[in-house]
């Protein structure tokens, strides 16, 4: 879906607190969640449920 393999997107998940990786192959994952309804949820953004960051399904998807 994001054309990323699965070593790249293993060392993103891996990485503690700024995301490893180049800004390219981030953006095709941002760009991927997206497409498949899924909204990231980043430190600071209003979120309308209790907590923090985190993802979600968009509305109606």
């Amino acid at each position: 879906m994001s054309g990323l393999s699965l070593p790249t997107i293993q060392r993103m998940e891996a990485s503690e607190g700024v995301i490893r990786g180049n800004v390219d192959s981030l953006m095709k994952l941002l760009d991927a969640l997206d497409r498949a309804g899924i909204i990231v949820i980043r430190p600071g953004d209003v979120s309308d449920a209790t907590g923090g960051r985190g993802v979600r399904l968009k509305s109606g998807t």
